[in-house]
Parts: C-alpha cells; structure tokens; sequence
C-alpha cells in the first residue's frame, strides 16, 4: 500500500457529516425553488424589455433630482443608479408604447437635463419585450444544454456514478444562485446568467479535480473502503480548493467594490457560485457517488473477448 501524507485528517463523508450537508442542501434548493415559483426573479430589461441609457453628467449627478424630474415627466417607474463614477448614470425604463423611439429619445433628453451645461447621452439601447423573451429562453436553454453535455462529459472520462453526482452538485449550484436573486429580490438580467454558467464552470473544474485523485487513491488504497478513500482525496485537495476558492473571492470583492453599480449583480452570483460551489464539490457530487455505491470495480474497464484463432494446418 502506497502511504499518501497529507496535513489534514477530517471526515468530510462520515455518515452525520453527509447527512447534515445533505438537509442544508435540500433546504436550500426547497427554498429557491419555492421563492421562483412565488416570487420569481426581478427580471432586468434583457428579459422584459424597455430602454436603457448612460448619461454622462459635467458635475457629479442628483439621483434624486433626477428621479423627480423623470417622475414630474411621467416616467413613473424609471430606475436610476451610479454607472463607475460618480458624473456616469444609468437609467432603466420600462417599455413606453404609443411613441416612437426619436420622441422617447428626445423626451428624455431634455427630461435628464438638470443644469445648463449640456449632457452627454452616450449610449440608447431599446429592447422590445418579444427580444427579451426569447433571451430569457435560450439562457435557460444554455444551462440545460450545459449541464446535459457535462453529465455526457464526465460519465466518458469517469463513470456514471461521477457523472450524476458532477451534475447533482450543477444543478444544486445554479438553483441556489438563482434562488439568492428570487429571495432577496436582486435584479436578474444577462449578466446573471453568464455568472452563472460561469460558476458552472468553476464548480466542475473543482469537482472534476477531486474526481481525479479519488479514482487513483481508489486504485491506490487497497483494502480501504470507498468512504476512506473519497476522504482521503478531499482532505489532499483541500489546500488546493481553499487556495482556489480564496483568491478567486478576493477578486470578485474588489470588483463588487470597485466595479460600480452596473456589473454589481454578476459579481454578488460569482460570489455566491463559488462559495456555494466549493461546497458542493466537497459534499454534494461525491456524497451523491457514494451514495450510489461507487467502487474501484466501476472504474475499471472490461476486458473485451479475445477471438482465438487457429492458424494450425
């Protein structure tokens, strides 16, 4: 038996251990399925449709003052925050039927017209609500595309048991991600689900590792119980993940921080991707493998039969 050192001996897989993170996962998943379903998502004009402007302004902007005057011009539900600094604003509208987009332009214009120095009204997107209904269908799309070509990825190079056990913890990511912007009503648009299929990502190079080192610890580790074995591979990755897992979060902060208003939601799903990511390659995909009663046996190949031949006269 090969001896593998490693710094850290804890029972990540231990019945108690598997069967607390499995109530904190059904929990968590519970709860965002059930706040979708009743709440859903404060969905962003990608999805909704309506107007989006950056407005630079000379001097730094009153975001009250311009919400008044957008309200007094009968832009009631406009939304209007920070875009970087503090001269840059973004403002939201929702979709205006009845009047054509030079006169919404124009209107606006002079409506975010605070002082006498001129604007500069640096960018108009207009987004019908037919358009962001069919973004809202392909990004769901995407992630179901995503997570069936993994299952076919990992169930190739492992085996099946790895497979549904990579894909439960996906799924388990991205549903509590998403439940997080439903629960506390964050807005949700594009950049949204490309943090999430970003964490994705993140989530199966992590579970794709752990994967790795516990099949050679199985073949390693003789006479050890997979339980052992799936627990000796996570305690020699967990430098590794934590190291991962840390620097990635000290970026991600800094861009909350720093990044301004506008990339703000795709930061906070990074954020809770990887956290929620991390932990789910530790619990989820390798507590789902054992509970399917993963071996070493399942991962060696069969040996094909060999047709003899007799080539005697």
């Amino acid at each position: 038996m090969r001896l593998l050192k490693h710094k850290t001996n804890i029972d990540f897989l231990g019945p108690t251990r598997r069967k607390i993170a499995l109530t904190v996962s059904v929990l968590m998943v519970i709860v965002s399925l059930v706040s979708l379903a009743t709440r859903g998502l404060e969905l962003g004009i990608d999805f909704t449709g309506g107007i989006l402007l950056e407005v630079g302004y000379p001097q730094d902007a009153d975001l009250e003052e311009i919400r008044d005057n957008l309200r007094a011009a009968g832009f009631s539900d406009a939304q209007v925050q920070l875009f970087g600094r503090d001269t840059d604003v973004l403002v939201r509208l929702p979709p205006q039927p009845g009047s054509s987009t030079k006169e919404i332009r124009d209107r606006l214009q002079r409506t975010l017209q605070t002082g006498s120095e001129s604007i500069d009204l640096r960018r108009v997107e207009f987004v019908s609500p037919q358009v962001g209904s069919e973004l809202a269908e392909r990004g769901a799309l995407a992630m179901v595309v995503a997570l069936l070509l993994i299952f076919l990825y990992v169930m190739v190079r492992f085996q099946w048991k790895f497979s549904a056990g990579a894909v439960a913890a996906l799924a388990h990511d991205a549903i509590v991600t998403v439940g997080f912007f439903s629960v506390f009503g964050w807005p949700f648009d594009l950049t949204v689900v490309a943090a999430v299929l970003a964490v994705i990502g993140y989530s199966l190079n992590d579970t794709v590792v752990a994967f790795d080192r516990i099949r050679e610890n199985f073949f390693a580790l003789r006479g050890v119980s997979a339980e052992e074995s799936m627990n000796t591979s996570i305690n020699e990755m967990l430098a590794r993940t934590i190291i991962t897992g840390v620097t990635t979060l000290l970026v991600l902060v800094a861009l909350l921080l720093l990044g301004g208003e506008s990339i703000a939601p795709f930061s906070i799903a990074l954020i809770i991707g990887i956290i929620v990511g991390t932990y789910s390659s530790i619990y989820t995909a390798s507590a789902t493998a054992l509970a399917l009663n993963v071996t070493a046996q399942d991962l060696i190949e069969p040996i094909k039969d060999v047709e003899l031949i007799d080539d005697l006269p």
